[in-house]
């Protein structure tokens, strides 16, 4: 049932196409979406029953908002441009990644074959893209052998080791004709296109030859050339007669879950296929449609020269968008492609299941049994923080994010204390707290749903304070308690700090343990890492001659006492430092070996 609030706002959507956008009770979007009538579809969210993760969404919706358009393609335009941006929790959202790598072949006078990660409008030739990437490499080396081009950096005036291996034309010593490379290159196209009969031919002969003369080295090496043809290329099944690139997207859904396939069709052969597992909210329809175009908008993507889908995928408007023609093949080879993408995604669903429902009562359901604990809104995201020190001096803090019960390293946060030069666990929180959470305000960012603190009702009453009577903001706060054997035991929640006990067995208190231990981890392995180069630092500082700058550049370019003791005259002074300092700080380091050798002692044999 949808709040009074929301049923006003149901009332006045339009019957126009647009975008929504739901929210919850942090007003963080959670959830992008597309309609061609946003009043039907955003009332059937709150009029109809919903199982999976579309109930899931539905539950934490406490607000939306629409962005109407002028048609359909512009919706779905601004819906990828929506996702991308905010990076909604139910989206289907791909990462924009470096891509696939593509062999080129330079547009040069005496032009090389490469392996290269992005495409640029140079004049040269490029095939791919490569899924496989080693498949890729290898690909290159056996044309560096059998159709050389120019292998080293050209000109030099004798011969190169290229050269005398057979795998360089002679650009280091001489002019090569642009007709020997023209014939090398058509080899190397036709080769690339799928027409590897002639290049087995042409090596069978070489090789027979080269037996005949009695060079067996070379016989040998052209038969094993031959075996990669027959290993890597002709395995590849011819499934087309001609060279079209082209990519098959198929899927299939169960209980809410989408799995999708795609088939990459390179030089008639089915190179590599994708496989994809996504929980849903909307359509499959629709959710694959999105999925086709965020995967073309990927770094370093090239289309392909067609696109097939199902015929329940709208293929005229991802054709609008990407300018590509999207078909639904009726009979034949393409139409037994597209069946088995649709095959093979049903395959791997089903085999999956069961460890998406395990996965799922250890992450999901674990974050669940927290918040149902604490009597908190369901969320997704915690951050917990923890300080580490000895006795009182290199006082640091550090900050773990779980997210759906995983850490989520990328947002890891380390903080050298600023306002504090003892141990204070009350003005250290004060401080980490103040200074993550203002800046999160600051660029708009995402709260967390929940914040843990390793310790108990002082670190918990000091972040309430902060956040509540300095920056105005409402987040859940629990303590993370451990037990005389220093195990965690529960959690210290509410105004009046009482213990929420969780069940030792379950996954809620399996998922405390896992953040409690790893704050923890995380905050020691800072705190050694300052304390460190403080202790460097210190033993620099009683040489005569070095101040803070000095110490900052032995340590930015020899990162140990070792190095530094180590390091040559010359070395020292291209720092900038003076012959009299550096001779002094070798001195000083030679005069005290045990600053200098390695820790490690040799044992005896």
């Amino acid at each position: 049932m949808a709040s009074e609030y929301l049923e006003h706002k149901l009332a006045l959507l339009p019957g126009l196409p647009g975008c929504y956008l739901m929210k919850n009770i942090n007003s963080q979007i959670i959830y992008v979406g597309k309609a061609k009538n946003l009043k039907n579809r955003v009332r059937s969210y709150f009029k109809s029953s919903h199982t999976g993760k579309t109930a899931q969404l539905v539950s934490e919706i406490v607000d939306f908002e629409t962005i109407i358009t002028t048609t359909d393609k512009e919706a779905f335009l601004l819906e990828i441009t929506l996702i991308q941006k905010h990076q909604p929790y139910f989206n289907i959202k791909l990462k924009r990644g470096t891509g696939y790598p593509y062999i080129k072949i330079t547009k040069e006078r005496d032009p090389q074959i490469l392996l290269v990660s992005d495409i640029r409008k140079d004049g040269a030739y490029y095939f791919g893209p490569y899924p496989n990437v080693y498949a890729a490499e290898e690909t290159i080396h056996f044309i560096q052998k059998v159709y050389p081009l120019r292998r080293c950096t050209g000109f030099q005036g004798r011969p190169c080791l290229y050269y005398h291996m057979g795998q360089c034309l002679g650009a280091c010593f001489k002019e090569v004709p642009e007709e020997d490379y023209e014939r090398q290159i058509t080899k190397i196209k036709s080769f690339l296109n799928g027409n590897v009969g002639r290049a087995e031919k042409e090596l069978t002969t070489r090789m027979e030859k080269a037996a005949a003369t009695m060079e067996f080295e070379r016989a040998a090496d052209l038969r094993d050339q031959i075996r990669y043809i027959e290993a890597t290329v002709e395995k590849q099944k011819i499934i087309s007669n001609d060279s079209t690139p082209r990519d098959i997207f198929n899927f299939y859904l169960d209980k809410g879950w989408l799995s999708i396939q795609v088939f990459f069709i390179r030089q008639a052969r089915l190179m590599k296929r994708e496989k994809r597992l996504f929980p849903i909210v909307n359509t499959a329809e629709e959710e694959i449609a999105s999925f086709i175009v965020q995967f073309y908008q990927r770094k370093n993507t090239v289309l392909p020269r067609e696109i097939l889908v199902p015929a329940s995928v709208d293929g005229d408007v991802i054709e609008e968008l990407l300018h590509v023609p999207v078909r639904t093949p009726q009979r034949g080879t393409k139409r037994d492609l597209l069946e088995m993408a649709g095959k093979n995604a049903r395959l791997v669903l089903e085999e999956k299941f069961r460890l998406l429902e395990l996965d799922e009562s250890k992450t999901t359901g674990a974050m669940k049994e927290i918040t149902d604990a604490l009597g908190i809104q369901p969320g997704h995201k915690i951050e917990a923080f923890d300080h580490s020190h000895i006795q009182g001096a290199d006082l640091v803090s550090a900050m773990v994010v779980f997210v759906d019960g995983q850490p989520n390293k990328k947002l890891y946060r380390k903080y050298k204390l600023r306002t504090v030069d003892h141990a204070d666990e009350t003005a250290s929180t004060i401080e980490v707290i103040r200074r993550r959470y203002t800046r999160l305000l600051k660029e708009h960012a995402a709260m967390p749903d929940l914040i843990l603190m390793d310790g108990g009702d002082i670190q918990m009453n000091a972040v309430k304070d902060v956040l509540e009577n300095e920056l105005d903001l409402h987040i859940p706060v629990a303590g993370m308690v451990k037990n005389d054997h220093h195990k965690t035991a529960d959690l210290l929640f509410g105004e009046d700090d009482h213990h929420i006990h969780l069940d030792p067995k379950s996954q809620g208190f399996y998922l405390v343990q896992r953040v409690q231990d790893e704050v923890h981890r995380f905050a020691i392995t800072f705190h050694r890492q300052v304390h460190s180069k403080h202790s460097l630092g210190s033993r620099l500082d009683r040489i005569s001659g070095v101040g803070p700058k000095t110490r900052n550049k032995l340590l930015k370019k020899f990162g140990s006492m070792k190095k530094i003791g180590d390091a040559n005259l010359e070395d020292l002074q291209a720092l900038g430092i003076s012959k009299t300092v550096a001779q002094t700080i070798r001195l000083s380091l030679q005069a005290d070996p045990a600053e200098v050798k390695s820790p490690r002692t040799p044992t005896n044999l």
